[in-house]
């Protein structure tokens, strides 16, 4: 007989907290916004409790009927990222949102994350089943096919374009793929070809920029130009977030007070709006959370779970913590701007949907780890 099955609330209460720090940090940061955008914080706070009632299903449907669909919900959002480049409306120069009136912007990357972290679980958790001592040439057919998987949607994707997904499809896959058992060799082989790829590239940026531009097109070489702007310490946004945040001493200049303007004040540069409110005292309370939530999925992957939940964890968990590091990291100039958001906290209804629905998946993992040492 099983134990009733209860709701984690390691897990929980930090996702709440994220949600209390999101939308109150979303509202300050509308100090700059066009009235036009409307109440953010307010549609911040609806897509929220849409995504709990989101959890709540799953945590009925149980993460067994997602694996069994995962072939299903994989080739309908590879069908609506095809849909986007045939049919979206241009937005900022990129087909990346479906509009859906009275609805808002829906951003089919943000679920092909989940689609890809299901199908490679299957696709491993499969392969180790089927082959307890596979050969190089097995391992090296399921890497080609597992990059078939991956390349699908990361050409769909990149078209639109939307190099930040793209290159979370790419963090997803490596984790997934590292704990997946195989030879250590094809992953030193995989590196080899990035970096070979990279230097060509790099090296035509340099050295050839009409060589560059004939080959990658104009996009990706002002794609390039933003990391330029990044090692220069230039651009608007990075100046006045570095501005924000260096003013804000200790305890910050209070809640709803930002300064200072920079554009993406809710979406890309949340974190610079939420330290300039409440300073390094605050920064290090909203690490902290991170940080604590972050250390219970890694605890979780380590216990003794089922193959397809390990898989889908570290999934999670690479994409949770590049996205985090990416993040923050650009909003002290530390890294390059990408346009990647911080999980949980930026604005934005299809990726906080999408985390959410993690979260669902998470408890349910929760759950059945602790029921296998219950029974």
């Amino acid at each position: 007989m099983h134990k009733k099955r209860k709701i984690d609330l390691t897990i929980v209460i930090p996702v709440i907290l994220f949600a209390i720090i999101s939308i109150s940090t979303i509202y300050s940061a509308m100090t700059y916004l066009s009235p036009d955008v409307g109440n953010l914080a307010l549609k911040q706070a609806i897509w929220y409790l849409g995504g709990f009632i989101l959890i709540v299903i799953l945590f009925k449907l149980k993460n067994d009927y997602l694996y069994r669909n995962a072939w299903f919900f994989y080739i309908i959002c590879n069908i609506l990222l095809l849909s986007l480049l045939l049919f979206a409306p241009e937005i900022n120069n990129s087909k990346c949102w479906f509009v859906i009136p009275y609805v808002g912007n829906i951003q089919p990357s943000e679920f092909t994350k989940i689609s890809l972290m299901l199908v490679l679980s299957v696709m491993i958790s499969n392969f180790r089943e089927t082959t307890n001592h596979p050969t190089i040439k097995e391992e090296a057919i399921f890497i080609l096919k597992t990059l078939i998987v991956i390349f699908i949607p990361s050409i769909l994707t990149f078209l639109e374009p939307d190099t930040g997904s793209v290159m979370i499809y790419f963090i997803i896959y490596f984790f997934m793929m590292f704990t997946s058992g195989i030879r250590l060799r094809w992953f030193i082989i995989l590196g080899l070809i990035i970096l070979g790829g990279l230097s060509f590239v790099l090296g035509c940026y340099f050295l050839n920029e009409d060589l560059f531009v004939s080959i990658f097109g104009t996009d990706l070489y002002y794609r390039f130009d933003r990391i330029l702007d990044w090692q220069n310490g230039s651009g608007l946004q990075l100046e006045n977030a570095l501005a924000s945040i260096g003013s804000a001493g200790v305890f910050g200049h209070g809640y709803n007070n930002t300064p200072i303007y920079f554009p993406e004040s809710g979406t890309d540069f949340i974190f610079a709006v939420y330290a300039s409110n409440f300073g390094l005292f605050g920064s290090i309370i909203l690490i902290s959370i991170i940080i604590f939530f972050d250390t219970r999925l890694i605890n979780m992957a380590t216990k003794k779970i089922a193959p397809k939940d390990k898989f889908v964890l570290a999934g999670i968990i690479g994409m949770l913590l590049f996205q985090q590091v990416q993040n923050i990291g650009m909003t002290l100039g530390l890294l390059p701007i990408t346009g990647i958001t911080l999980p949980f906290i930026s604005y934005g209804g299809s990726s906080l949907l999408s985390y959410l629905i993690l979260v669902g998946i998470i408890l349910n993992i929760s759950n059945e780890k602790e029921r296998s040492y219950n029974v």
